[in-house]
């Protein structure tokens, strides 16, 4: 293996932001205090001319390289939402994560070292709820959601062996658009979610990232407060989800790279204290099954923690 090849094939498996920044909650239903899912999207809406704001950071280490290059890749971010609601029914929301990301890697028995830390693309995008119907203390509600990933982030950053690889600069200098569509039934005990979801990836610096489709399910149960009365301010949620992940092969110059792309199931347990005003969180993403590509590193955790707050 050359040593091109070797630091072009250093990569950062497409981080899932996208769908990070789809996690938005409301708490303006029949029920004032509502669970969510905390990996993917929920369809309760924004309140007309209401602001929600969340902050999540994340952490996501890969399993080591066992080949000679012996590959140590870690990715950490904070992703910033902001959403605004137009009617009760749609939804706008802007976000824009800070990325930082690590690789080490051995080459003729020195050690190399590549990162980089800087904002990231922005992404845009609109939810519309199509499809509700309230009971009391119950609702189900379906939504769409479309976007596009504006290329905000720097995406020709240099260290002293070159150019960086595209997937591990902090941008990708191209426009990307997600579409999808979410489904919630709550009520007062529980809350169930699912959402399907894909993002096609565009091109650019003669590199297109794989085309991203996931699948995923929630249910969030309430531990803490057992009964429910006038007084009670804040609930604490046991939260489960599945999250499967299908990334397509990346291509360099119209060519296929062998070592990207995949299929990855998750099994997401988290926990939630939820108020009408905010909400803290966190999960652990753990991988159950991967099936991924040539030596394309696979995923150990992603750690997932923050808050949101309605205004």
């Amino acid at each position: 293996m050359s040593r091109q090849h070797l630091l072009s094939s250093v990569v950062v498996p497409p981080c899932k932001y996208f769908t990070v920044v789809l996690l938005i909650l409301n708490t303006s239903l029949i029920v004032k205090i509502q669970a969510a899912p905390i990996t993917f999207n929920t369809a309760l809406p924004v309140a007309k001319n209401a602001f929600v704001n969340r902050e999540q950071f994340f952490f996501k280490r890969f399993k080591s390289d066992t080949g000679p290059a012996k590959r140590n890749l870690k990715v950490s971010g904070l992703v910033s939402v902001m959403g605004y609601g137009i009617t009760p029914k749609l939804a706008l929301f802007v976000a824009v994560p800070y990325l930082d990301k690590k690789t080490d890697f051995r080459f003729n028995d020195t050690i190399f070292s590549r990162s980089t830390k800087n904002i990231g693309d922005t992404n845009l995008f609109a939810r519309y709820t199509f499809l509700q119907k309230d009971e009391r203390s119950k609702t189900f509600r379906i939504a769409g959601f479309a976007g596009i990933k504006a290329p905000t982030g720097i995406d020709s950053k240099k260290d002293s062996l070159g150019r960086l690889p595209v997937p591990l600069q902090s941008g990708s200098g191209s426009w990307d658009y997600l579409l999808g569509t979410v489904m919630t039934y709550q009520v007062l005990d529980f809350q169930i979610d699912a959402q399907l979801s894909m993002q096609q990836k565009g091109q650019a610096n003669n590199f297109r990232a794989g085309n991203n489709y996931n699948a995923d399910i929630s249910l969030q149960y309430r531990i803490l407060p057992q009964q429910i009365s006038r007084d009670t301010h804040g609930f604490v949620y046991a939260v489960i989800e599945a999250n499967y992940r299908k990334v397509n092969r990346n291509q360099l110059s119209g060519i296929n790279d062998l070592n990207s792309g995949g299929n990855t199931l998750f099994i997401s347990p988290g926990i939630q204290y939820v108020t009408p005003k905010y909400i803290l969180e966190a999960a652990i993403q753990i991988p159950l099954r991967q099936n991924l590509h040539g030596n394309n590193l696979e995923t150990d955790t992603i750690l997932t923690s923050g808050f949101r707050i309605n205004f």
